[in-house]
């Protein structure tokens, strides 16, 4: 059984956490608002057989060093590069949840050869109607600090008739990651509204696979735009995973590794 392995990557103004497994081509797991590298929990060992995995915290999430406001996924971006070239990782495959698939997306437009592949996860199209649309924040994760704890309980209503029903475990798992020291959990939200990815995404050249949870709203009307826009792509894929929420990661980590597995094995050489 392979060990995870936790660490931190020293990147410009500060560190990167990250948890490594497995050996072989490098493959990147990058989270959702406002998570961390725990959405990898369950499928991270999955994806470790033949895989050198690295999950982080991106900056700013987690207990990476966090980011001051307004935060930018082209901030992110440039930090998990940092983070790669620390750990003396050259070219990895990307796999990107939600916000950290407008970052996959970045990633892969700045830094073309470093991108063996792309796993384009519930990813938003961050285009000029999202950032209308989302100027104001996304309608979840948003909630004022109250004394008395009420935020606590706005963020898991908000979030729970995104998550499979009586999914309490996985919510505290949310909960948790909203409340590390420095997080916002409003901002990496705010990060994909400020996104011109319309101008970015052709810019991508390695082989996608667009994979979405069929009971995600906010990832199925994403595919079709995402999709027509990857024009630089070598190949485009896709895959929903029936029953898949917002914590597709977690709640189905076995149908996404059966989905991811193969796509990998098919184009990283």
């Amino acid at each position: 059984m392979n060990t995870v392995r936790y660490g931190y990557a020293a990147v410009p103004g500060g560190q990167v956490h990250y948890a490594e497994q497995g050996d072989g081509p490098a493959v990147l797991l990058l989270h959702q608002t406002p998570r961390s590298l725990d959405e990898f929990r369950e499928l991270q060992p999955l994806l470790a057989a033949g895989h050198r995995t690295i999950a982080i915290d991106m900056p700013g999430f987690g207990n990476s060093t966090p980011l001051p406001a307004p935060q930018r996924i082209e901030d992110y971006a440039r930090g998990t590069l940092a983070a790669l070239d620390a750990l003396g990782v050259a070219r990895a495959a990307v796999l990107g949840h939600h916000t950290g698939g407008a970052v996959a997306v970045e990633i892969a437009a700045a830094a073309p050869g470093r991108v063996s592949a792309l796993v384009l996860s519930s990813t938003p199209w961050a285009d000029a109607a999202y950032r209308a649309s989302h100027a104001a924040g996304a309608g979840v994760d948003d909630a004022a600090r109250d004394p008395g704890g009420r935020h606590l309980l706005t963020w898991w209503d908000q979030r729970r008739p995104h998550y499979p029903p009586g999914a309490t475990a996985l919510l505290d798992r949310f909960v948790r990651d909203a409340l590390a020291p420095g997080v916002d959990p409003r901002e990496g939200h705010l990060a994909c509204a400020r996104y011109q990815m319309e101008q970015r995404i052709g810019q991508v050249t390695a082989p996608v696979l667009l994979l979405a949870g069929g009971g995600d709203p906010f990832a199925l009307p994403a595919l079709d735009p995402l999709a027509r826009h990857l024009t630089g792509a070598a190949a485009v894929h896709r895959a929903v995973i029936e029953g898949g929420t917002v914590a597709l990661m977690e709640d189905k980590a076995e149908d996404v590794a059966a989905a991811v597995l193969p796509f990998l094995r098919g184009v990283v050489r």
